[in-house]
């Protein structure tokens, strides 16, 4: 699984913290995300994928890395 983020893109809306506190956060300055664990284990998987869809502004990017299919 690789995760990107877009910080520019994000409102600080924190639905990814909410949804994923392990693998993301957000800064002090405005909110934005913050990628905390960029090899997450696959039993995060579903959560990290249910933030990536909770996030308003579309900043969480998830796909599946070479050879690998979380089901």
């Amino acid at each position: 699984m690789e995760i990107s983020v877009d910080r520019g893109r994000c409102l600080g809306a924190g639905m990814c913290v909410l949804t994923a506190p392990e693998v993301f956060d957000q800064d002090t300055e405005g909110g934005r995300v913050l990628l905390l664990d960029t090899d997450p284990p696959p039993a995060r998987a579903l959560a990290i994928r249910r933030a990536a869809y909770a996030c308003p502004s579309g900043a969480i990017r998830v796909t599946d890395g070479p050879g690998q299919c979380d089901g």
